[in-house]
């Protein structure tokens, strides 16, 4: 591991709750393709599937950022585990409900109530940020270690889920993602001396949102549509790979478009950089919109793979800038509910690309959905360019800090000192 990397875990606690918050992360590339295979291998229905593994995206979006906000409130290990016991006993109700062809009513209701699983790199981050939050250099480090972790999730993840429900049985793969997030989480609390400490409210503050942050409403709102780019690659490459007579390649080739993001995000985490993380942001989304001009001219497996791994370059340093602009607008009280509110947008904008891009093959064919793929990334960049001003004023109740290089910087509400350089999402 690189010397930047390697000074990170020199703290007491690092290397157990990253290990046990990789664990924990495992469930969210797995979950849902976990339960799209496992509906296709018991009913056939890819519709129904796809409704299924919508609805746990929106459920979690509406639930997460409250369990988060809980979080900031009482603390991880008070919220975490009862959260995470509901979301395993809906997950289990999904299994038997599927297993034995319960009506499908059913199956959107467990769907639904398996939302409340918790963002544990939202968690682990934040124990990052408390420990090197007035050392922005290791938390840049930190927060790039991080988005890579996300990545080598999406690598293998989707994967083993896919494996285990087509070698083993149906039910295997989302089985397999409950008992990592059950190990993983379970893990992740029992380890107290890194855990933030809480951050009790009063009433008045208990009302206000993170979202009420006109910078952090900017970063959600592009982050939706950077979901988008991601559902729709998701199911447009998998349709293109079956129509290439090679259905389980798709898995691969994904797996490539990961590999790009988690090199980059490498890569990223060894730079000192130095200017306005603003303008870094945009850059990187206006990057990730144009990367995905070049999917329209995929005529085959291999050139597909080489413009995804090219697209992929682009996401882990833009993943990584969104943490920083994050802990600029948010305030520290709110830290945890902040990161959430982009995994939400993300979860949105997946379960909208996702379904805009099926609508899509079905109308006009599989290469013809990365259309939806290009939209969705030019949306992404207009929002950004259009929020670039909210971006750069501090937010209400905070302060201007420096970073150390001369560069004003906003801190978050609370006394926090360190830069908004960089970070990661979950």
């Amino acid at each position: 591991m690189p010397s930047p990397y390697r000074a990170i875990f020199a703290a007491s606690g690092t290397k157990g709750f990253s290990t046990a918050g990789f664990i924990g992360r495992m469930p969210l590339s797995m979950v849902g393709v976990g339960i799209l295979t496992m509906i296709s291998e018991l009913t056939g229905r890819y519709a129904l599937a796809g409704a299924l593994t919508a609805t746990l995206a929106l459920s979690a979006a509406v639930v997460g950022p409250q369990v988060s906000r809980l979080v900031d409130q009482y603390g991880q290990r008070r919220v975490l585990r009862p959260a995470t016991l509901v979301a395993l006993a809906a997950v289990a109700g999904l299994l038997l409900s599927a297993a034995n062809g319960l009506p499908d009513w059913t199956l959107f209701l467990f769907s639904a109530l398996a939302g409340c699983v918790p963002s544990v790199g939202s968690m682990v981050r934040a124990r990052w940020t408390a420990i090197y939050r007035d050392r922005p250099r290791e938390l840049h480090t930190a927060y790039s270690f991080e988005s890579v972790v996300d990545e080598v999730c999406f690598i293998f993840g989707p994967i083993l889920a896919i494996g285990l429900s087509t070698t083993w049985f149906p039910e295997a793969g989302p089985l397999v993602a409950a008992l990592c997030l059950l190990v993983g989480v379970w893990w992740l609390t029992a380890q107290r001396a890194t855990e933030p400490p809480p951050h009790p409210r009063d009433p008045a503050a208990d009302r206000t949102s993170a979202l009420a942050s006109p910078g952090l409403q900017v970063l959600m709102a592009t982050f939706v549509a950077t979901g988008a780019i991601f559902g729709s690659i998701d199911v447009v490459t998998l349709a293109f790979a079956e129509e290439q007579g090679h259905k389980s390649a798709a898995s691969f080739i994904l797996a490539i478009w990961a590999a790009g993001s988690c090199i980059a995000g490498i890569v990223f985490g060894l730079l000192q950089l130095k200017g306005k993380a603003e303008r870094r942001w945009v850059l990187g989304v206006c990057a990730m919109a144009v990367s995905m001009i070049p999917l329209l001219l995929a005529g085959n497996l291999p050139f597909l793979a080489v413009a995804l791994f090219v697209s992929g370059l682009a996401i882990a340093p833009t993943m990584i800038t969104t943490m920083a602009l994050i802990e600029a607008h948010v305030p520290r009280a709110k830290l945890t509910e902040g990161m959430t509110w982009i995994s939400t947008g993300l979860a949105v904008g997946v379960a909208l690309g996702s379904s805009a891009a099926g609508w899509v093959i079905d109308a006009a064919g599989a290469k013809t959905g990365y259309v939806v793929s290009i939209s969705a990334g030019a949306a992404a960049a207009a929002v950004a360019f259009a929020g670039y001003r909210r971006l750069t004023r501090p937010a209400q109740g905070e302060e201007p800090a420096d970073d150390g290089d001369g560069h004003s910087r906003t801190a978050a509400a609370g006394g926090t000192g360190h830069t908004a350089e960089s970070g990661s999402v979950a």
